[in-house]
C-alpha cells in the first residue's frame, strides 16, 4: 500500500486523462469536467486513508458519477423553484461539416442525467448492465430502460442532423 500522497500522484499521472474524458462525457463541458475530477479526488483523499492504487480509479469514478447525478438533481430542483428565462442557445457552428464528436457531445447533453450516465458507463467504459446498476443503485431493468431511451434519443438526434446535412 502507498501513502495517500503517492497514491494520488500515481492515479493522476497514470489515469488522469481517462478520468477527465469520463467526466467530460458526463457533463459535456471542459471546465465542469475539471471541477468534477477535482471534487472526486478531494472526496477520495479527504480522510487520507491508505488506498491501493488499483482500486482508486474505480472509487474516484463512482464519486464522479455520484457528484454529477447529485448536481443534476440540485439543478433540476432549482429550475423548478426559480423559473428563469432561458438564455438563447449559442450560435450554431458555421462550418459546413460539423465534427462527429461535436454532434455526439451535443446529443449526449440532451439526455437526462440518468440516461447519460448509463450510456457513458455502457459505451465509454464498457461496463455490463449489472455493474452499471450497482453503481447507480438501481435495478438492471432500470438501466436497460435508460439505455433504450437514451439510444433512441441519440439515434433520432444524430439521424436528424444527418438528414439536415444532406438537404
Amino acid at each position: 500500500m502507498a501513502t495517500w500522497e503517492s497514491a494520488l500522484a500515481d492515479l493522476v499521472a497514470m489515469r488522469g486523462a481517462a478520468l477527465k474524458r469520463y467526466a467530460f462525457l458526463l457533463c459535456g463541458s471542459d471546465t465542469e469536467a475539471d471541477d468534477l475530477v477535482q471534487d472526486a479526488l478531494v472526496k477520495a483523499f479527504t480522510r487520507r486513508r491508505r488506498h491501493e492504487v488499483a482500486h482508486l480509479e474505480q472509487y474516484v469514478r463512482k464519486s464522479m458519477l455520484n457528484l454529477f447525478l447529485d448536481q443534476a438533481r440540485r439543478r433540476a430542483i432549482w429550475r423548478r423553484l426559480m423559473p428563469v428565462v432561458a438564455a438563447p442557445a449559442s450560435a450554431p457552428d458555421e462550418s459546413a461539416g460539423a465534427d462527429a464528436r461535436h454532434d455526439l457531445r451535443a446529443a449526449l447533453l440532451t439526455l437526462t442525467p440518468q440516461q447519460r450516465a448509463c450510456v457513458v458507463l455502457y459505451y465509454h467504459l464498457d461496463l455490463p448492465v449489472s455493474d452499471i446498476a450497482a453503481q447507480l443503485g438501481c435495478g438492471a431493468g432500470t438501466v436497460k430502460r435508460h439505455l433504450h431511451d437514451g439510444r433512441r434519443r441519440l439515434v433520432g438526434l444524430l439521424d436528424e442532423e444527418d438528414d439536415h446535412a444532406f438537404r
